[in-house]
């Protein structure tokens, strides 16, 4: 088990509910261990562990909420 942490941008977020329609989104995803959006930022931090899932699969579900998610590349 190895943590990641990455962060996530995310277009479409506009309100209080957009935030929490993410969190439903990714909530049921096994391996991530921790998410803090950003409201103001358009952007989630993510922590994972990268032998059960990965930053890609955890914005391709934050995708199929409605919004344009993209994993940030440093």
């Amino acid at each position: 088990m190895a943590d990641q942490t990455r962060i996530i941008k995310i277009e479409g977020m506009t309100c209080g509910g957009c935030v929490a329609s993410v969190h439903n989104a990714t909530a049921d995803i096994d391996g991530l261990n921790d998410m803090s959006i950003e409201l103001a930022e358009n952007q989630a931090t993510v922590t994972f562990d990268d032998s059960k899932t990965s930053a890609e699969a955890i914005a391709a579900a934050i995708d199929d909420a409605g919004f344009d998610a993209t994993v940030a590349h440093s």
